[in-house]
């Protein structure tokens, strides 16, 4: 998508969507990243449910070029876009929109990006993975333990009978996903895509040097869990790098231009701890 702006009065606009939305940092990350390209563009948050994103959609006019998407829009991203990439049509969810030249929306997927980025600068690279939790960015880090090469991985939950979205993600990325109980948490690689204070109570269970965590949460930081595998010597590694990595690629695929991850670490570290 070209950078160049749309007319002489017009400035180009790009949002983060989801409910609750004002604790989001994208505005943080997509603002530094314009800042550092010289774009005149405006990123702001707004806060819409599900069953709202149709209308919405259809009510953009030109100037809007892309949205970020949190919970609980990820599944009705894939839904209500006109087209979709691979990725997303992969992992099932998808946490990006994309203007096409007709007017329409394609949908993109940019966690699975995230993840296997931020694993790969922390160092990880996992035997064995447990993923904790069942929605759309427990599909990403499916996806993405499949991308870094593993053939099966563990996804645990409360409720098995959530489970079948995740478990279709694992068969269309080839890799073999296998249920269980939140109880039974191990592996060389934890991913908690768990939202704040779900994972807490795992944090008494015995954790060693050897294993690594990826937290999905950011704030507040460090999180139970991450202190207690830090404190046991692990490798902890937090959402806020899995943030950073997945909008580098949202800017890259709105703007066109590569993306400034460096500025955009040093804005995102003004505002959290976790990076």
């Amino acid at each position: 998508m070209s950078a160049e702006p749309l007319g002489l009065h017009i400035t180009r606009r790009a949002a983060v969507l989801g409910r609750p939305i004002s604790h989001s940092l994208s505005p943080v990350l997509h603002g530094g990243a314009y800042h550092a390209l010289g774009l005149d563009w405006q990123f702001t948050a707004i806060d819409l449910g599900a069953d709202e994103l149709a209308s919405f959609l259809r009510s953009r006019g030109p100037e809007w070029v892309g949205f970020a998407a949190t919970m609980p829009l990820k599944r009705a991203v894939l839904e209500r876009a006109d087209t979709a990439s691979a990725r997303a049509i992969a992992v099932g969810a998808g946490n990006t929109l994309l203007r096409r030249p007709d007017g329409g929306w394609t949908a993109d997927n940019t966690d699975v990006a995230g993840i296997v980025t931020a694993l790969t600068e922390a160092g990880v690279r996992p035997r064995t993975a447990t993923v904790l939790g069942a929605g759309g960015t427990a599909q990403a880090a499916v996806v993405a333990l499949a991308e870094l090469g593993l053939s099966r991985c563990t996804v645990l939950v409360r409720d098995v009978a959530r489970t079948a979205d995740v478990v279709q993600t694992g068969r269309r990325a080839g890799i073999e996903v296998q249920v269980g109980s939140l109880d039974d948490a191990t592996g060389d690689l934890v991913i908690s895509t768990l939202p704040p204070g779900a994972a807490d109570p795992l944090a008494a269970r015995p954790w060693g040097a050897g294993q690594a965590l990826l937290d999905v949460v950011y704030a507040p930081w460090p999180t139970p869990l991450a202190a207690a595998v830090g404190s046991a010597g692990g490798v902890v590694v937090s959402g806020a790098l899995m943030l950073l990595h997945q909008a580098a690629v949202q800017v890259e695929l709105m703007t066109g231009r590569p993306a400034p991850v460096e500025a955009m670490r040093a804005a995102l570290r003004e505002h959290t701890p976790a990076l």
